[in-house]
């Protein structure tokens, strides 16, 4: 059982789940180690399918998903029974064809006695030229006490993630998560807004989740950050 969190502390895990292609039963454990508030997913199942795979997963990891699959781009947030969805959202992210699509999911949520948050789940394009594109529709409205979390697929030197950073701070600490066995590339990442405070896990917190179960259940390994309460 992964990290002793903050006291009402929100936490937000992100995690490419390689359309539940691999072990689906050990990415599940990996989440419930974890024991995140709010999951934020990429390469969910697509199409029809999301609807028969992903409530299943869902109650798998001890969550919910509050459904909306149109126009996500293949993302997904799930959430924990005490957090209250306030409202949904989605956005397609535009790529060349025939590229898989991509797109943002998105979810206003709070913990008990605490305001909202808003959490958005996104996949950019394999295309660098696309991802900074991708980064500039999600950045052209203001974000406030948002969470933005996902798979960039880019690293802190790419173009999308510095444009990200200057609005936002790196809360994931930057930890390498992909290829899952042999993590080399932090493509996997979360950021916060200035107004929200977030605490990172420790090292050790990532050493407590199982290695077999990081490799088989995905490509990519999990990211996640706790948000702390408000103080105001």
């Amino acid at each position: 059982m992964t990290g002793a969190r903050p006291h009402d502390a929100l936490r937000v895990m992100s995690y490419n789940v390689q359309d539940l292609t691999a072990d689906r039963a050990a990415a599940a454990r990996v989440v419930r180690a974890v024991r995140p508030d709010v999951l934020c997913l990429q390469e969910v199942p697509r199409r029809l399918t999301t609807e028969l795979r992903l409530p299943s997963f869902a109650r798998e990891c001890g969550l919910y998903w509050s459904g909306g699959r149109l126009g996500t781009g293949g993302t997904a947030i799930l959430t924990a029974l005490k957090a209250r969805v306030h409202a949904t959202g989605a956005r397609r992210l535009p790529v060349r064809l025939p590229d898989r699509s991509r797109g943002l999911a998105s979810a206003r949520v709070s913990l008990p006695g605490q305001p909202p948050v808003t959490v958005i789940s996104v996949h950019l394009s394999l295309r660098a030229e696309e991802r900074v594109r991708h980064a500039d529709l999600i950045l052209s409205e203001p974000l406030p006490r948002t969470v933005l979390a996902g798979d960039l697929n880019e690293g802190v030197d790419g173009r999308a993630h510095t444009r990200f950073a200057a609005h936002f701070s790196l809360a994931s600490g930057g930890w390498p998560t992909f290829p899952s066995d042999r993590p080399r590339a932090a493509l996997d990442v979360i950021f916060a807004s200035a107004d929200l405070a977030t605490v990172e896990p420790a090292a050790a917190e990532l050493d407590e989740l199982d290695a077999a179960d990081l490799a088989a259940a995905s490509d990519h390994r999990p990211v996640w950050v706790d948000v702390l309460p408000d103080q105001t």
